[in-house]
């Protein structure tokens, strides 16, 4: 195979935000990992973490990952600045919606923007957006194609 030739499409594989180092402290390194293990099952990849530095959490697999690191003039961004994550089902973004709901009720610094329906004819997309201690929020969406999915074979 070339070395031009891709063995597969590239794909996103991280999103990386600063932080203030007081953030990356002990206390809510492990109030971020808490929240972000709970409720979309990310978790810390401990060996990468350093105290008031870094954070790394996998997203799933080692190749996706939220990227947490200090910085002097942290990142600051408007409520909806966001990035996204799909489910395959509307059950998974429930349970999701849900555990961020439970979260909620302990900690008043869970910001959630409730679950809602844009919807295009041919596809629906269900989605909710929640944020927590990170400048940015997490969309997570459920795209319904209806009968005409391509998984469904219609």
């Amino acid at each position: 195979m070339s070395s031009t030739t891709p063995t597969r499409h590239p794909r996103f594989n991280h999103v990386a935000m600063s932080l203030p180092a007081d953030m990356l402290d002990e206390e809510h390194r492990g109030l971020i990992v808490d929240f972000y293990g709970s409720v979309f099952g990310f978790e810390e990849l401990s060996t990468m973490t350093r105290n008031r530095e870094r954070l790394i959490l996998s997203a799933y697999t080692y190749e996706q990952f939220v990227f947490l690191i200090a910085d002097d003039e942290p990142m600051r961004a408007p409520r909806m600045d966001h990035f996204g994550m799909s489910v395959g089902a509307e059950a998974e973004l429930d349970g999701m919606l849900g555990r961020a709901r439970e979260f909620a009720e302990r900690d008043e610094r869970v910001d959630i923007v409730d679950k809602s329906v844009d919807d295009f004819e041919v596809l629906a997309i269900t989605s909710f957006y929640v944020g927590y201690l990170l400048p940015m929020m997490v969309e997570v969406q459920w795209w319904d194609f209806g009968d005409t999915s391509p998984d469904s074979g219609g």
